[in-house]
């Protein structure tokens, strides 16, 4: 049996999920987290074999969790779930210790086949994310250079929420900071990524790994 742990902040896919892999011979959903933080604590409470991260999520994304997971339980293989399939972020996330990489347009039929290869000791790629890392690896002068004045932590977290497509009142609220305050961090990261608005800051943190 592979005890399976599902990490996503959207509770219909969650649920999804669980239903599909519970119907499955030997798979089995034995704990759900809806972020980075409480899959760590969820996978230091009960065996897992098979961690489903997905990368965006509030308060720890899959980028900071991955590592985490990893330390707490070294055996456990991570597979990286996300709606992108850029080649930094898959980089990225390989990097971070990931064992595999889906798309969440995935089929049922292949995330099975993921959850198989990497328990058993092997990496799998959907077809997209893997032409996306080729194409990064072979193509280093077209990625743009990260920023020599990097965001900051408190810029970082804005810049996450921005991209989860967040209204600066609601990221004021979400970081118990002021709306003056968001819109000077904005301000920054316009500055630091060489954007022109919010859709390119998002687009150029996904080129620089950032998000």
């Amino acid at each position: 049996m592979i005890n399976l742990l599902l990490v996503d902040d959207h509770q219909v896919l969650l649920d999804g999920l669980k239903s599909l892999l519970d119907a499955t011979e030997g798979l089995h959903v034995s704990g759900m987290a809806h972020n980075g933080k409480e899959a760590i604590e969820a996978l230091a409470l009960q065996p897992v074999d098979v961690v489903l991260l997905d990368i965006h999520m509030p308060v720890m994304d899959g980028l900071e969790a991955c590592p985490a997971l990893l330390a707490v339980r070294p055996g456990v293989k991570v597979i990286a779930m996300s709606m992108y399939g850029e080649g930094q972020l898959v980089q990225a996330m390989l990097t971070k210790g990931a064992s595999g990489y889906l798309l969440k347009s995935c089929a049922g039929d292949e995330l099975v086949q993921a959850i198989r290869t990497v328990h058993a000791g092997g990496t799998w790629l959907s077809r997209d994310a893997s032409a996306s890392l080729v194409e990064n690896i072979r193509k280093p002068e077209q990625r743009r250079m990260v920023a020599v004045d990097p965001p900051t932590g408190r810029e970082l977290a804005v810049l996450k929420l921005i991209a989860r497509e967040r209204t600066t009142e609601e990221i004021a609220r979400e970081l118990g900071i002021t709306v003056n305050t968001v819109e000077s961090h904005r301000r920054q990261l316009l500055q630091k990524l060489g954007a022109r608005n919010s859709a390119g800051l998002v687009r150029i943190a996904m080129e620089q790994g950032l998000l």
